[in-house]
């Protein structure tokens, strides 16, 4: 009896040691968070329409432009002819994730564009970049979340500053590793002194989506982990605010080993 009891505990104790963490990689939508500073786009706004003291019960209405807070670019955002956030595949929302830290780059230069050359050096580290994935790239930039004009980084003529994948990258990315979706914690997968948005077309042309304004990239470790990506499902939409689950595996995956 005792064997069996010992039997019984190591193997509970074994369960509980794989148990994944779970982080979630969004932030609360409120009327500070920070959306893409162009013309028709506004707050978000949050206003109630029934309380529980008059009509028994409480409900809310909500308003806000599609790219604001933790989103996803839908494959129309950029391109005629590619679906929308409702059509995408749900098989396409689901996928192993990577993360490449760019945050010594970005502290140096708020224009830095993610090179090839800086995904083979990753690769050298981690081990090649598997075919299907979502790579976020982790830039830092989360710290000025609640700062939003150094979030932008704008300057005095209006220009904004802040970094992104290059073109090169994101074709690279999409070609030559299949990934289903690039993601970031700024604004954008372009830089902000883009004008072209050459990554959003790479991306959108291949019916592959973006990530911005993801959050806490901080408490992920390079590889090693699952992304589970859940936009508003709006009919026509380009997109729209998501939740962004990332489940953690063993320390030797996150290590990749």
């Amino acid at each position: 009896m005792s064997w069996i009891l010992c039997t019984v505990d190591l193997l509970l104790a074994d369960e509980t040691s794989v148990v994944p963490q779970r982080l979630d990689l969004s932030y609360a939508l409120n009327p500070q968070s920070n959306f893409w500073p162009g013309p028709g786009y506004s707050p978000f706004q949050l206003e109630t329409i029934a309380t529980l003291e008059k009509n028994g019960v409480l409900s809310k209405k909500v308003s806000f432009p599609e790219h604001i807070g933790t989103h996803l670019d839908a494959p129309n955002h950029f391109e005629q002819g590619q679906p929308d956030v409702s059509q995408i595949p749900v098989e396409q929302l689901f996928a192993p994730g990577v993360l490449i830290d760019f945050t010594a780059r970005a502290e140096s230069n708020p224009d830095a564009e993610l090179s090839t050359a800086d995904i083979a050096d990753w690769e050298a580290a981690h081990g090649r970049i598997p075919d299907g994935a979502v790579v976020l790239l982790h830039t830092g930039w989360g710290r000025f979340w609640t700062q939003p004009e150094r979030f932008l980084g704008r300057d005095v003529r209006g220009q904004l500053h802040f970094p992104g994948y290059s073109a090169e990258a994101a074709k690279f990315l999409v070609e030559q590793r299949q990934v289903k979706g690039l993601g970031i914690d700024t604004l954008s997968v372009d830089p902000g002194t883009s004008k072209s948005f050459d990554v959003h077309h790479i991306l959108n042309l291949a019916q592959r989506y973006g990530l911005e304004n993801v959050a806490h990239l901080d408490q992920l470790p390079p590889r090693g982990f699952d992304l589970i990506i859940a936009p508003l499902k709006v009919e026509g939409g380009t997109g729209g605010p998501c939740r962004i689950f990332a489940t953690l595996k063993s320390t030797a995956d996150a290590a990749g080993k």
